[in-house]
């Protein structure tokens, strides 16, 4: 039996017992390819599962990762991939109800694998997958924001949010962003927020003040609980997304359709590989390349080792950006 490191949960566990231990190496099945893994980026979600909060689609024993960049090691017959051909995967059970990307390697069906080409370190690329995907499916599929609009994102300072200022600069969009934190306006400014605004008690105001005419879109990445608070800032036509709940506030009481204001518009988005397609994700790669898009990166880590350090330091709240392990 040809083995791998992986870090493995039986149960629910602190950060610091999340240690590599040697695993049965994936055999690759048709309609799936073996992939060696390069780097992946650490979410809260993963931390959730940790520690056996996680809703009832995850189940251990589980290798933990919902993402991951790397390059094709093995196809099965008939493969339209190619060995040492560069991949992103994200979502789409992996590491809920599928092994995941904490090890070093995964096996991944095709249709969830993105191929792409690039010459970015893989300290970046591991960045990418699941903070590009949902903030760009946020934008595109949730919001369709286009040039000249305004866009409020609400729980800026999270990856996806700062993702999505990123991104909706370079659509054309002015970009109003929320902290709840004064001195990290200057990193909101960074990456492409044209009005930080804080999220206080007077949060509403300052809203009010920097769009007085209201604004077309939101990306809600804060909670059920302020969307009717929210879907207040939208012009006549806006329309809110519902992609986050850093509060954990992720339903509704009592709700009611009479609650959403006469023409405005209400959706949501959860998204996975498919809308990230190829083509897009390696115009954003090249872009990244030329310095005109900038992803936030918060700490880089090396070797499975390092897993848990990453867990607590994403806990602590103290840095702003995404966690990257390399392997």
């Amino acid at each position: 039996m040809t083995t791998m490191q992986a870090i493995k949960l039986t149960q629910s566990c602190q950060a610091n017992q999340l240690l590599p231990t040697s695993v049965a190496r994936p055999q690759v099945k048709p309609g799936y390819a073996l992939v060696k893994v390069k780097a992946f980026g650490v979410n809260e979600s993963e931390v959730t599962s940790r520690k056996g909060l996680s809703s009832s689609d995850f189940s251990y024993p589980r290798i933990l990762g919902i993402e991951g960049v790397g390059v094709v090691e093995e196809v099965a017959t008939d493969s339209q991939l190619k060995v040492s051909q560069q991949v992103a995967t994200m979502m789409a059970g992996l590491g809920r109800s599928i092994d995941g990307s904490y090890a070093e390697y995964m096996l991944v069906k095709e249709s969830y694998l993105i191929p792409f080409d690039s010459q970015l370190p893989w300290e970046i690329l591991g960045a990418v997958p699941e903070m590009v995907q949902t903030a760009y499916g946020s934008l595109t599929t949730g919001l369709n924001l286009a040039k000249g609009e305004t866009l409020l994102i609400h729980g800026g300072t999270s990856t996806v949010g700062l993702a999505a200022a990123v991104l909706a600069k370079s659509m054309g969009a002015r970009v109003l962003s929320t902290s709840r934190k004064a001195e990290k306006f200057e990193s909101l400014i960074k990456y492409g927020v044209d009005v930080p605004i804080l999220d206080d008690s007077d949060f509403v105001q300052c809203v009010q003040a920097a769009a007085p005419e209201g604004v077309d879109k939101v990306l809600e990445l804060v909670g059920t609980d302020v969307v009717p608070q929210d879907m207040a800032f939208l012009k006549k036509g806006g329309k809110l997304c519902f992609t986050g709940a850093l509060n954990n506030h992720w339903t509704f009481d009592q709700f009611s359709p009479y609650q959403i204001p006469v023409g405005k518009f209400f959706t949501s988005y959860t998204g996975g590989v498919s809308d990230l397609p190829s083509p897009v994700l390696n115009d954003i790669l090249q872009k990244i390349e030329k310095g005109e898009l900038k992803l936030p990166i918060a700490k880089v880590y090396q070797g499975l080792a390092e897993v848990g350090q990453a867990h607590t330091n994403l806990e602590s709240g103290d840095y702003l950006g995404k966690h990257v392990v390399v392997l």
